[in-house]
């Protein structure tokens, strides 16, 4: 990933309304700038990989990414496609535990990464961005219950036969 030589602010995003973590009062904003590190992500590029350490959080600014799960045999299994705005790795990045899933760019994107620790601390300092995080996990906790129930809970019907009689 290659660091932007300017670090655009989020007050000059026109986007900003419309996204978690970038519509944050002016003082959280603007500490928001201070932690994160604008990066440009070619097509193809993982920001992360599943069972690796969590450095940080990915902001999309633009462009795409594909979220992606691996079984134990090798076989990858693509979970959804992440769009502009989202943050990514934030349930790794709160807990501590491993990326529970891969994070690779699917065409050329804008991307502001905040560290690990940063982002601890601004969440301690900001009681508006907290809430924010709080309410981005619940929304991905309730998006795996609703995957969990409609793969499990979903009946398999069983072919239909059709016999013909003869009269």
């Amino acid at each position: 990933m290659e660091s932007a030589t300017h670090n655009r602010s989020c007050f000059h995003c026109e986007l900003r309304p419309d996204r978690v973590l970038c519509d944050l009062p002016a003082d959280a904003l603007l500490a928001f700038d201070g932690i994160k590190s604008l990066c440009t992500a070619s097509r193809g590029e993982a920001l992360f990989h599943e069972g690796r350490p969590p450095r940080g959080i990915f902001l999309l600014c633009e462009g795409r990414a594909k979220l992606s799960v691996c079984s134990e045999h090798g076989k990858r299994l693509m979970l959804r496609i992440a769009g502009p705005g989202e943050v990514l790795g934030l349930s790794a990045t709160m807990s501590g535990k491993p990326y529970e899933l891969t994070a690779e760019v699917m065409d050329n994107a804008q991307v502001a990464f905040i560290k690990r620790k940063d982002l601890l601390k601004f969440l301690r300092d900001h009681r508006e961005a907290c809430l924010q995080v709080v309410h981005l996990l619940s929304q991905d906790l309730h998006t795996a219950f609703d995957r969990v129930r409609t793969v499990g809970l979903t009946r398999t019907r069983r072919p239909q036969i059709h016999v013909r009689l003869r009269a």
